[in-house]
């Protein structure tokens, strides 16, 4: 039996038993070989070359990453945005990205302002800025139309996107995302103080059981390339950036929470897929999530969502599975090619 906490604006995934945290790490020795990572991801394994965006956020001065991938081949003379999730950045894309240039696509994979290589300042953070943000980079690029694909947190943004924006919004995908329900009512806020200091005990083990939650349905499903993310995550706690890093992660997971998309929904006005493996377990269990996406594709008006959900594949499909995952979500965005 799991449920999911907000402590202090952080999301928390309560585990039962210790033998779950245990099968899924918590015991084991913290690699030796790990070298402190820089907090811009600077050593990051990105599969394509960043380009960025400048930027003054709040009085601040950052830089924007992104990835601008041609096309393979022939261009079909669309572009497809790729928003990342609350764990990752642009980097964990790749196999989704080269899925999607064969097929003609230009992509565009932003890291969002306080993730991957993009500057992480102390400012309030909202999805509304996030959304703005990412049409200053198509904007920068001559690009007004684009159809928009969001994986968990980008999930949200995508959302957030798509009723700001619904002039550049070709098509949507809401590829398994988070915050299908409002919890505030349910959790109030606790100090952000609190989460900031837990969130600076981050360790190896904990950092690992967090992102093991992915595979919470099928532990088997856990791969090179989780435990190549959890080596990321841990180098930056070996930083000595890390506190900066440690606040701007604090101040994000008080928007997940303070920042709902449950009425965006029904303010969408582009064909929406809404997608994704169906055994994700962040909602607290399989049956919640779908309950969850049914309730998104009903919501969204004039009938222009579409469902589908892939039994046996968790919260990163694309991650554990991309033979079944890839190829609805190609197929759906390729339908907008003659429109």
């Amino acid at each position: 039996m799991m449920k999911n906490l907000v402590l202090g604006g952080a999301l928390v995934f309560v585990l039962s038993s210790s033998g779950f945290a245990q099968s899924r790490g918590q015991d084991l020795p913290v690699p030796t070989d790990v070298k402190p990572g820089s907090i811009t991801c600077e050593e990051c394994p990105y599969p394509y070359p960043s380009s960025y965006l400048p930027l003054t956020l709040y009085g601040q001065d950052v830089r924007m990453a992104y990835m601008d991938v041609a096309p393979q081949g022939q261009p079909n003379g669309h572009t497809v945005v790729l928003l990342h999730g609350n764990n990752f950045a642009g980097f964990y894309f790749g196999v989704v990205i080269d899925a999607l240039r064969k097929e003609g696509f230009r992509v565009i994979v932003p890291d969002q302002i306080g993730y991957g290589r993009s500057s992480k300042p102390i400012i309030p953070y909202y999805l509304a800025d996030m959304a703005r943000n990412t049409r200053a980079i198509l904007r920068s690029l001559n690009l007004d139309k684009a159809m928009i694909v969001g994986h968990s947190m980008g999930g949200m943004l995508a959302a957030r996107f798509a009723t700001q924006y619904p002039d550049v919004t070709e098509r949507l995908v809401l590829f398994n995302p988070i915050g299908l329900t409002d919890t505030r009512f349910n959790n109030p806020v606790g100090d952000p103080e609190a989460a900031y200091k837990r969130t600076l005990t981050s360790t190896y083990q904990t950092i690992r059981v967090s992102l093991m939650r992915y595979v919470a349905h099928k532990p088997s499903a856990w791969n090179s390339e989780f435990e190549s993310y959890v080596r990321i995550r841990y180098a930056w706690t070996l930083s000595a950036d890390w506190p900066r890093l440690a606040r701007v992660q604090t101040l994000i997971s008080n928007l997940i929470y303070l920042d709902p998309v449950v009425d965006d929904w029904a303010h969408i006005q582009a064909p929406t897929f809404v997608f994704g493996g169906a055994e994700d377990m962040l909602a607290g269990t399989p049956a919640a999530f779908q309950e969850g996406m049914k309730h998104i594709a009903a919501t969204i008006p004039n009938a222009k969502a579409r469902l589908q959900l892939l039994p046996g594949l968790g919260h990163v499909p694309f991650m554990e599975d991309p033979a079944r995952s890839l190829p609805p979500l190609v197929a759906f965005l390729k339908e907008g090619l003659t429109k």
